[in-house]
């Protein structure tokens, strides 16, 4: 029993990409996950984007984006990026404005440039931010209509924490330079009391008022070099507190992503997606 796949990355950020059809009913998908995504005995990926085509309405195909560890994502940028980079090479689809469901709702995706088949660029609506520590969320006594620097201690050290949600839960701290333990701290404070749905921690790096670099350890995944979700609530966040503008530059490890607050409060972020392989599992 084999299943095909393609697997696709977003500036480092790999997904392996299934069409749902092609996944046996007998194969759980959290299975699925924790074996495929293994990088010494499975394909090796940061996450698996499912993907179907839907009938019309609201929605043109719906992406279900499962992490290493086998828990689902409400969100992710390059992952359904990667997919529906996808849904462009297999000719399922040949407008250049898709919609996609996922389970943090529609997002809009136009395409901007085929360099190749298989290697794409893409701008994608993403939504709009939601900061109360009920939303993102953030265990708190009372509620908290914009977390900003709330202190929590990880590896006997406080981080200033800001939060928000863009899809998925997204825990930034303002640095000066990168610590040597940045993954460890990332580890500690991914799981920490103070996220009930753990949180995607990132370490944000301002460069100047249209550049940021981070550093990203991703919910369910750990260190990625690369993070639509991450890179939005990043940008967002230095927006917010008046470190940046609303247009920004994203530097990863990876590579650069453009990201854009509009004032309508609409997130729009700006990559690639690239083939690596195709193959069966």
């Amino acid at each position: 029993m084999t299943i095909s796949f393609c697997k696709f990355h977003g500036f480092g950020n790999d997904y392996i990409v299934i069409e749902r059809g092609n996944i046996p009913a007998s194969i759980d998908q959290v299975d699925l996950a924790l074996s495929i995504c293994q990088r010494h005995t499975g394909v090796g990926s940061d996450g698996i984007a499912i993907i179907e085509k839907l009938d019309g309405g609201d929605a043109d195909f719906f992406c279900e984006i499962v992490n290493p560890d086998g828990s689902v994502a409400g969100f992710s940028g390059n992952g359904t990026r990667c997919a529906v980079s996808y849904i462009y090479f297999k000719e399922l689809w040949s407008d250049p404005n898709l919609r996609l469901k996922t389970r943090s709702g529609i997002k809009n995706y136009k395409l901007i440039e085929t360099i190749s088949p298989g290697h794409y660029w893409f701008a994608a609506e993403i939504g709009k931010p939601k900061f109360s520590s009920d939303e993102v969320p953030v265990a708190s006594q009372h509620p908290i209509d914009t977390v900003i620097d709330l202190p929590v201690i990880a590896n006997g050290k406080e981080f200033r924490m800001s939060c928000v949600n863009v899809g998925n839960p997204v825990a930034v701290t303002f640095v000066d330079e990168f610590e040597p333990a940045w993954r460890a701290h990332g580890k500690a404070l991914e799981s920490h009391e103070a996220f009930p749905e753990r949180a995607n921690i990132v370490f944000v790096k301002v460069i100047d008022r249209e550049n940021i670099e981070l550093k990203i350890w991703e919910r369910g995944a750990g260190e990625t070099a690369s993070s639509g979700t991450c890179v939005s609530g990043s940008a967002v966040l230095s927006a917010l507190t008046g470190r940046t503008e609303r247009k920004v530059s994203v530097h990863t490890e990876g590579g650069t992503t453009e990201f854009l607050w509009r004032d309508d409060d609409e997130i729009v972020i700006t990559g690639r997606a690239d083939l690596a392989f195709c193959g069966e599992f």
